[in-house]
């Protein structure tokens, strides 16, 4: 039965099937890691991205953009990190349907804290288990992942 699917290779499987264990395994490891702040990883990337903000803030639709999560999913995430005090939103003044997250103080002090831990999490169960070269064949993979799917 001849239909056109293109299946892996046997080499191309196992090294797909490691990709997703892999990755999966090492999200699990980071979010954890970063409980003990209280925050997990989804929370410790809007933190990341306010911070690197002008004036340390985003448009909500901006920020949804930037982490490739949906605008309600990233609302209730906000909502939480709200209500912990690490974000407010406030009303964008140039349009009045616009809403600024904004790092707060005790947000970017809670990153400040976790991140050396975070990075360290990152060092340890990635990079440290890569040659250089194999780390940035990984990273020039997943630029053209991105660019072939027009998700930057």
């Amino acid at each position: 039965m001849m239909t056109g699917t293109r299946w892996l290779n046997s080499e191309q499987q196992v090294a797909w099937r490691a990709y997703l264990l892999g990755t999966a395994r090492l999200m699990a490891k980071l979010d954890d890691d970063l409980r003990q702040f209280g925050i997990g990883i989804n929370d410790y990337e809007i933190l990341v991205r306010l911070s690197e903000a002008p004036d340390r803030r985003l448009r909500m639709a901006d920020l949804a953009d930037r982490l490739h999560q949906s605008r309600s999913r990233l609302t209730h995430t906000v909502g939480r990190l709200e209500a912990a005090e690490l974000v407010r939103r406030t009303s964008c003044k140039s349009d009045k349907r616009g809403v600024w997250a904004e790092l707060t103080e005790a947000g970017f002090t809670l990153l400040e804290q976790a991140a050396p831990h975070h990075v360290e999490g990152v060092r340890e169960n990635l990079l440290d288990l890569a040659d250089p070269e194999d780390f940035a064949a990984v990273g020039r993979v997943f630029d053209a992942v991105s660019e072939h799917i027009g998700q930057r």
